[in-house]
């Protein structure tokens, strides 16, 4: 065993007269130590918390990374681009890649039930109807999209099914939202889309979800992006129409109904694109009449443009009775035809004209290709550490991506979307700094003062070891090893107490926060098992480190007065 670890441990464990004097000091130098330790743990294991929960659920809301079309400054409000499936196999392939998948966003307004209020005025009763209404985003994803983050953060419901064929008006919501507009699980709400003629659809609230990240919740819907993609306009939809009225000459008016694009439409009726939006018609044997609709910039065959995915409507005709007669309705009411409805959605219908021929239309619109069009696409991945690396081997992926639609994409990185929020919390690694070494450095300090009253309490000490033969350094490494043992013990005493704080903020929630303010509703703490551990040792090599040079005293100090010491 070393002979000075020895003594030094004999001394700190005894008992003398010099106790009275140096334990009020060296208690004092340990309860720094427990001070620090727990200071310092609990601002690693909140500031790491926080910076992990509050990015975490930023990320949860959209993704690591984004592609969009260039030149677009906002994910919410970005052009579409055509659906490449090559591109989303190539992303894959990149080490690192966790997930890819298409999004598309669309602002809208829920809103609330009616709420009727009775009251009377002058004797007289009365009734009012209040109904709240609440600005959303909603945002659409696919049957590939990774539902692990609200599944987590689910409290009532489930997610909406996206598997089926056919799209269904299933949405999930915050529990903000459910408290503001009074929505309930499995009701049915109204949602608002902004259009060239706004429209209400109904959507069935499937699951309810709760972050914590107000500013997040209070703005996100999450539902199926086909409904997202068919509200935006994408693409083209064409329908092929019966004008409400006839010519002079006993002929109809058929008609292109397109919508979507950018509104320069170019039709093909048969013979190529043209700029004939429609025709007069009065045919004699059953027939289907066929429309492709499309866009153009500025050529009508669109050659060397980037137009829109065109789209293909149909119009089913069939004649009874008397064919070769014009088409001169039976009845017309303020001129206008009047038709027999032979479905419930109004698509199949028949005119009667005179002389006993009967024409019977039925629309057969097309589907639109809107579902080819995505608002981007999210990029997951399964270390945030590696996003600047991965993000730029996707640049590459994309850069030399052949894409038939000549689209040229950017990749937008979270840390760019939400630059505010990432900016403030890298500088929380600031005030984690200044706090740790602000603590060490108290704790150095009352450790550096405890040591000198050690050393005078022992100058005699010091002066007999000197008269045996003991070098300086030995004596120094003597009170050394009993600064240590009061950092030690200070240490033990502060990691059980600092992390016995985190555990019971973390599994009992003791202090509560404003999200408004912190985007959180509960101090977070996470504690790293690598944080903890260089902490100690950081701690117990620059404490020790330190009190080198207040050892230096016992240089100072003469064998002879020391020994003459009272």
């Amino acid at each position: 065993m070393n002979k000075l670890y020895y003594i030094a441990k004999k001394i700190h464990k005894g008992k003398s007269e010099d106790k009275k004097v140096s334990q009020p000091i060296t208690r004092i130098a340990r309860l720094s130590i427990i001070l620090a330790m727990v200071i310092n743990i609990i601002t690693l294991a909140v500031v790491t918390g926080f910076q992990n929960e509050v990015k975490d659920k930023v990320i949860g809301f959209g993704s690591h990374a984004t592609i969009v079309k260039a030149g677009e400054s906002s994910t919410f409000e970005s052009a579409p681009v055509i659906y490449n499936d090559s591109l989303l196999h190539e992303v894959k392939k990149i080490k690192g890649i966790k997930n890819i998948q298409p999004f598309a966003y669309k602002p809208a307004l829920l809103q609330s039930d009616p709420d009727t209020n009775f009251y009377q005025i002058k004797g007289v009763d009365t009734f009012q109807v209040q109904q709240e209404i609440h600005g959303i985003v909603m945002k659409g994803v696919s049957k590939t999209y990774n539902w692990d983050f609200f599944n987590t953060h689910l409290i009532a419901g489930k997610t909406p099914v996206i598997n089926d064929s056919a799209p269904k008006n299933e949405i999930i919501i915050s529990e903000q939202i459910a408290k503001n507009l009074n929505i309930a699980l499995q009701d049915r709400v109204n949602v608002f889309f902004v259009k060239a003629s706004p429209i209400k659809l109904k959507y069935t609230v499937t699951g309810i979800f709760k972050t914590g990240l107000q500013e997040f919740d209070e703005q996100v819907v999450v539902g199926d992006i086909r409904n997202v993609q068919k509200l935006n306009d994408w693409g083209i939809q064409t329908a092929v129409r019966v004008a409400d009225t006839v010519t002079k000459d006993g002929q109809f008016v058929i008609y292109a109904d397109p919508r979507g694009g950018n509104g320069n439409y170019r039709h093909d009726w048969g013979d190529g694109y043209e700029n004939a939006r429609g025709f007069t018609y009065c045919d004699v044997k059953d027939t289907i009449i066929r429309l492709i609709t499309s866009d153009y910039q500025m050529f009508l065959d669109g050659f060397g443009e980037l137009n829109a995915i065109p789209d293909t409507a149909y119009l089913k005709v069939t004649v009874k009775g008397n064919k070769h007669l014009p088409c001169y309705p039976e009845e017309l009411e303020m001129g206008n035809l009047q038709r027999t409805f032979l479905n419930d959605s109004g698509t199949k219908f028949a005119v009667d004209i005179r002389g006993g021929k009967r024409v019977i239309f039925e629309y057969i619109d097309g589907k639109g290709s809107h579902q080819n069009y995505v608002g981007g696409y999210e990029v997951e991945i399964n270390d945030f550490n590696e996003l600047s690396e991965i993000t730029s081997a996707v640049k590459r992926a994309i850069y030399f991506q052949d894409n038939d639609d000549k689209t040229e994409y950017r990749i937008r990185t979270i840390a760019e979307d939400q630059q505010e929020i990432f900016l403030w919390l890298d500088f929380l690694n600031l005030n984690v700094i200044i706090i740790l070494v602000l603590m060490l450095l108290i704790s150095t300090i009352n450790m550096g003062s405890g040591l000198l009253v050690l050393i005078i309490t022992k100058t005699q000490l010091i002066g007999l070891f000197k008269a045996l033969g003991s070098t300086n350094w030995n004596i120094r490494k003597l009170f050394l090893y009993q600064a240590v043992f009061i950092i030690l013990r200070g240490m033990i005493i502060g990691n059980v107490i600092g992390i016995g704080l985190c555990l019971l903020q973390d599994y009992f929630t003791l202090i509560p926060l404003n999200p408004e303010v912190y985007y959180l509703d509960a101090v977070p703490v996470e504690l790293n098992l690598w944080h903890i551990l260089f902490l100690n040792i950081g701690t117990i090599v620059l404490c020790t480190a330190a009190l080198i040079i207040p050892s230096y005293v016992v240089t100072r100090i003469s064998p002879i007065k020391a020994l003459k010491f009272d």
